[in-house]
């Protein structure tokens, strides 16, 4: 058969005698020369297929990056930890919400310490808003009682200074330990405010450490806080409001490995209710929420959400796959002529009909590509703008790039089909 040495020329025709049928090198070749005759037609071509892919795995990458430190952050409050939450107490009927009344003591922390075999230790806190005062500057911030085992049950250090000591606590003494937020409100980022006072309320407290950042969890600033010991809290800012004991706002439970979960909670809530003399009819009046069900409720959460996204996304790629088979559709109209001199000196219906195929599946497979490389990049530099892992998700890329060449195959059906189909007669009388 013979074959056109430049689909990007017509008027130049060089005829070549062959019985051999065309090989695969050879149209891809013809295909590469015929998109490269025509660059700016092809590249404009490929812009639909480069958004969708860049767009697919940019957002399949920061979802997993923005997925994974959430993750990390909510298990450095510890997934193998307990909250046991006051229940919630009714005015008129209506609910005030979790935590509203005054049902857990600090007590209730020692006795499950003692008496929980699967509880490795207990943090019983106290905490309310309130401004505290550093000569003329004052800050708006949440006020925590903590008691010594604050520290180990919360995974939580000192960055400056030191943690809290029994005599502290046992004497309710006017020491503070501030969050880093508060530290840098009132004394600048990078100071060392140990050995200083402030106020809160009425009183003074010495600043003997600062902790170190923890980050956010939720829309609360965990390091917009200022720690006090428990008792200090219980006597001097809230009052104590408990029948008998201190009254506190909550406990952590730490259980003593994440296999010991299930086992904690069922002595917390038997010894609990126990001690709250509960009857079998009454509920419980407290609440118990686990750090690893919260840690997989989000998890499932950004998953649908980061699927939903990328399913919005890869619409782009079917703009990309209509873009193609047009242009596609466009050349082998303005191609006719070239296709009817090529069938008439023996190209057989199947060479006419792969370089059409293989012309559409190198724009698309080409324009993947540069997508793929595209949203490495904006993920990557979206994760040093945001500060969350660069998580550089594998499966998006083999999804993208399969993606980009199923739809330059699709694409590629039609107007292939169509110039395999047309009559050679026809073809070479078109102008």
């Amino acid at each position: 058969m013979k074959t056109i040495s430049s689909p990007a020329s017509p008027q130049k025709v060089l005829a070549v005698k062959r019985t051999d049928p065309v090989s695969g090198l050879e149209i891809l070749s013809m295909a590469v020369e015929a998109l490269w005759g025509n660059k700016l037609r092809t590249g404009l071509t490929m812009l639909g297929v480069v958004i969708g892919i860049a767009s697919v795995i940019a957002i399949a990458s920061v979802g997993q990056g923005v997925q994974k430190a959430t993750e990390q952050r909510i298990q450095a409050l510890g997934t193998d930890v307990l909250q046991v939450l006051p229940s919630a107490a009714r005015t008129g009927g209506i609910s005030q919400g979790v935590g509203s009344s005054s049902t857990l003591t600090w007590q209730d922390a020692e006795a499950i310490v003692k008496e929980a075999p699967a509880v490795a230790a207990v943090s019983a806190y106290l905490q309310r808003p309130g401004q505290v005062v550093y000569e003329k500057d004052n800050h708006s911030t949440n006020i925590v009682g903590i008691d010594l085992n604050y520290s180990e049950v919360k995974n939580t250090k000192t960055a400056l200074g030191r943690f809290l000591t029994p005599e502290e606590l046992d004497q309710a003494q006017s020491v503070a330990i501030l969050g880093s937020t508060v530290r840098d409100e009132l004394f600048g980022k990078d100071s060392t405010p140990i050995g200083k006072k402030l106020r809160i309320q009425t009183e003074s407290y010495e600043i003997i450490g600062v902790f170190e950042p923890k980050g956010s969890e939720g829309s609360m600033d965990r390091d917009d806080q200022v720690f006090i010991p428990l008792t200090s809290m219980s006597k001097r800012i809230v009052g104590n409001n408990a029948l008998s004991g201190v009254a506190v706002n909550g406990l952590f439970v730490k259980a003593r490995s994440n296999d010991d979960m299930e086992a904690a909670k069922f002595q917390v809530v038997n010894l609990l209710r126990l001690r709250h003399n509960l009857a079998a009819s009454q509920d419980d009046d407290f609440t118990i929420r686990n750090q690893t069900d919260i840690v997989n409720t989000f998890t499932a959460v950004v998953g649908l959400l980061t699927i939903m996204v990328v399913t919005i996304a890869s619409i782009s790629l079917v703009v990309g796959g209509i873009g193609i088979a047009n242009i596609m559709l466009v050349s082998v109209v303005e191609r006719t002529r070239e296709i009817g001199i090529r069938k008439a000196v023996g190209a057989a219906n199947s060479d006419i009909l792969n370089q059409f195929l293989v012309e559409s599946i190198v724009i698309s497979t080409v324009g993947g590509s540069i997508g793929m490389a595209i949203g490495i990049v904006t993920a990557f530099l979206a994760s040093l703008a945001f500060s969350f892992p660069f998580v550089l998700s594998i499966w998006a890329i083999v999804c993208g790039l399969v993606l980009s060449f199923i739809v330059g195959l699709l694409a590629g059906v039609i107007p292939a089909r169509n110039a395999a189909r047309l009559d050679p007669i026809a073809a070479l009388r078109s102008d």
